[in-house]
């Protein structure tokens, strides 16, 4: 199935071919025991973070993990991710200081996706488990088709991989439609090919999320999808949308910062993985027990991805004081910069939660911004900076869920917002070059 550049009419033809039916079905049936590994992958990874940040030191007398708990952790997470960086084929797969990734995951590359994703999350890294999702789902995917010999050539690889990434992502944002349209972002909203890839990752996705709802009803495991529960609606009043811009720049250029320090973390560890892993880790690590120590808190709040936080810092923003949730924020974006750089895992789940940290904050200092409109800014501007916008203000929404009907105006002006301040951040000549400017 080639699809260099198909004109509309050739597009046209080649959504009614046999071949483009045929892998629709096949994108419909790898959907089901690709969810399985992926359902398993997060089950395995929500048991055992379970197990290291609950039942190990409530086994040895603690209620909450001590401060020096996320310090032994992480060191011990960079050991072994830097082991799989230099022994595995793929480098334990994509570093997320580089963005989501693209293109096909190769098979052979897959172990060491999961183990290296696996030690990253479960030991208490800042990244989420979107990123090892799709390259899970692809390889796999990609092996399947290959055992039957229904990969022939570039484009149809890139479809069979994508619905498997789909297929596998699809339930841990909560709706099967993020990971279609995540996957419209990543792949370009310009390419013509586009049309054809979308649709296999709808139908994968569709019954991935089937499968995922089953299994988890069926099993009682849990996968710790991202999810924010019981948020009471708010009215949308005109110092709502008068805030939005400014928090959203605060937020994008926060979060710009945190990456720039992630890239920069990432080349360092390219020549040095072992001595610059662990050194990142430990770091990281300390930076958990630092907040621990200041806070009373759990150093978990900032270890982990967040998504357990986040639902809680949603419904319950008393929880933590002002100084406790400025911690929060310093620490866990720290963190979260140095383990963008060395660990295998995704940017979405820390990112939401850092925004949502930030508008909860403004929601608490500036006069006429409510709690919901507050968060609502800061979780999109969050997620728009991982250069995902109509990911971003999806996601914001379905996590609102109905307190979200009356934000899809400032939920949609923050995401543009802090896409042009990262965009002005990130290239400072366009302007200067730009046709358009008079």
């Amino acid at each position: 199935m080639s699809t260099d550049s198909p004109s509309g009419d050739d597009l046209g033809v080649l959504l009614h071919s046999r071949g483009y039916l045929t892998l629709l079905a096949a994108a419909a049936l790898l959907g089901i025991p690709l969810s399985l590994v992926a359902f398993a992958f997060l089950a395995a990874v929500h048991e055992l973070e379970h197990v290291v940040w609950h039942s190990l030191p409530a086994s040895v007398g603690y209620d909450v993990p001590p401060a020096w708990w996320p310090v032994a952790a992480l060191g011990l997470a960079g050991v072994l991710v830097a082991l799989v960086v230099l022994r595995l084929p793929g480098h334990g797969g994509h570093v997320p200081a580089h963005g989501m990734g693209g293109g096909p995951t190769a098979p052979r590359d897959v172990p060491g996706v999961v183990l290296a994703a696996g030690a990253s999350l479960v030991l208490g890294a800042v990244v989420g488990p979107e990123a090892p999702l799709i390259a899970i789902g692809s390889g796999l995917a990609l092996l399947a088709a290959r055992r039957a010999k229904a990969a022939d050539d570039a484009a149809t690889n890139a479809a069979i991989g994508a619905s498997g990434s789909a297929a596998a992502l699809s339930a841990i944002f909560g709706n099967p439609l993020i990971a279609a349209v995540m996957f419209l972002e990543i792949g370009g909203l310009a390419r013509r090919q586009t049309m054809l890839m979308i649709l296999p990752c709808l139908v994968s996705s569709g019954v991935g999320a089937i499968v995922f709802t089953g299994l988890g009803r069926w099993t009682g495991f849990g996968i710790g999808a991202l999810s924010i529960p019981d948020l009471a609606p708010s009215r949308l009043e005109l110092p709502d949308l008068v805030w939005a811009i400014p928090v959203a720049a605060v937020v994008s250029v926060a979060t710009w910062g945190i990456l720039a320090v992630a890239r920069r973390v990432a080349e360092a560890a390219a020549s040095r993985t072992l001595l610059v892993t662990v050194a990142a880790g430990l770091v990281a690590g300390s930076s958990a027990a630092a907040y621990a120590l200041l806070t009373d808190h759990s150093p978990a709040e900032v270890a982990l991805s967040g998504q357990q936080t986040l639902a809680v810092l949603a419904v319950h923003p008393d929880d933590w004081s002002t100084g406790a949730l400025i911690a929060m924020l310093v620490f866990k974006g720290l963190a979260y910069a140095l383990c963008l750089g060395v660990f295998r895992g995704g940017q979405v789940f820390p990112a939401i939660l850092l925004g949502a940290g930030f508008g909860v904050l403004a929601g608490s200092w500036l006069p006429g911004l409510d709690h919901v409109p507050g968060l609502a800014i800061g979780m999109a501007a969050g997620v728009a900076v991982t250069r995902l916008p109509i990911t971003s203000i999806l996601l914001v929404v379905l996590l609102l869920g109905n307190a979200a009907t009356n934000q899809m105006p400032v939920i949609i002006v923050a995401a543009v917002a802090a896409l042009v301040v990262d965009e002005l951040l990130t290239t400072p000549g366009a302007r200067r070059k730009s046709p358009l400017r008079a």
